[in-house]
């Protein structure tokens, strides 16, 4: 994502020069739509945003698997509950 950044940057800044769009991406060395598709996901971001974005996608994973961990152990214990031993 840093890099993906730095390259937005690189196109924005030749396209400030009066550079148009297909060839700024093409001198950066992505495709246009790349761009496009970064500038919607990354557009306006600084770096430290970005490692923080990152951090919070991993702390999200990891609770996504802890909630459906909990989940699984709950609906076995409710399977177990309901039975006559």
């Amino acid at each position: 994502p840093e890099q993906i950044i730095l390259k937005l940057r690189e196109v924005e800044i030749e396209h400030g020069k009066g550079v148009d769009m297909l060839t700024a991406c093409r001198n950066a060395g992505i495709a246009d739509t790349t761009y496009y598709r970064w500038k919607k996901e990354y557009g306006g971001m600084q770096i430290d945003q970005v490692e923080r974005l990152k951090e919070i996608e991993v702390e999200n994973r990891r609770l996504r698997k802890i909630v459906s961990d909990l989940s699984l152990d709950n609906m076995i214990l409710k399977e177990i509950s309901s039975k006559n031993f």
